[in-house]
């Protein structure tokens, strides 16, 4: 049986940016050809293999922190899991102020757009995505689908 595909998705980032330190390497070399200077190889392949190194826990963090899913079975916001029949409602606007702020950070990140969330126990959260529309839309399809369930 296959898995259900996620409802939305937001990755965080991709790995294909560790792409950009090879290629930055690869522009430093092919500046140094072109030019007619000395050529030094080992470096730029030393320059390349060093920012990979400091790419990869990058990107690492931002898959694990800034990345959501919303599945039918639930939501998932960083590394926090809320399960479907916990929401109650997807709220129009923001949560009220000093609502907590789902994913286990303080704020919501820079760039990214606040849905509200109103728990079965009364409780409002703070949900948050690049694309904060369509995060609703799935969060709202959800509880829907759940509600007719039931």
């Amino acid at each position: 049986m296959t898995p259900e595909p996620p409802r939305y998705d937001e990755p965080g980032v991709g790995w294909t940016a560790l792409l950009w330190a090879p290629l930055f390497a690869l522009a430093g070399l092919l500046a140094e050809l072109v030019t007619g200077g000395p050529v030094h190889w080992l470096a730029w392949i030393l320059v390349a293999v060093g920012l990979v190194a400091i790419t990869v826990p990058w990107v690492y963090a931002r898959r694990r922190y800034l990345s959501l899913e919303v599945t039918s079975d639930g939501y998932r916001q960083g590394k926090e899991t809320l399960e479907a029949a916990r929401i109650a409602e997807v709220l129009e606007d923001e949560a009220p102020v000093g609502s907590r702020v789902l994913g286990g950070g303080w704020t919501i990140p820079k760039k990214f757009g606040e849905v509200g969330l109103k728990l079965e126990d009364g409780v409002f959260v703070r949900a948050w995505a690049k694309d904060p529309d369509a995060l609703r839309e799935a969060l709202g399809d959800l509880v829907r689908a759940r509600t007719t369930e039931s």
